[in-house]
């Protein structure tokens, strides 16, 4: 067994790709990956988070803040996932209106 730290996630894939990246305590940012570390600690340009509902901080809204090249510090990262190949469904397990 080598002393060399390997992480889970293999990032190279999605460096010059988008990706759409959850954060601690609810904000949720989009943007082109430029770089990582083994902390995952990331680096985002042409960086754009989805604005949160006053009402519930949990829940994002249509409105887009620009935020242009940002990091995102390892311990904060949630999730990591591309934008492309993926789609928004419908929560199957979600409760029925009633009308």
């Amino acid at each position: 067994m080598s002393g060399r730290k390997e992480t889970v996630l293999d990032l190279a894939k999605f460096v010059d790709k988008g990706v759409q990246v959850k954060l601690t305590g609810g904000r949720q940012v989009t943007g082109t990956l430029k770089g990582y570390d083994q902390l995952l600690n990331l680096v985002l340009d042409e960086a754009v988070e989805f604005v949160r509902d006053h009402d519930d901080p949990l829940k994002t809204t249509d409105q887009t803040r620009r935020l242009g090249l940002i990091v995102c510090r390892g311990t904060a990262v949630m999730l990591v996932s591309p934008t492309d190949g993926t789609e928004e469904i419908a929560n199957p397990f979600g409760q029925p209106e009633a009308v």
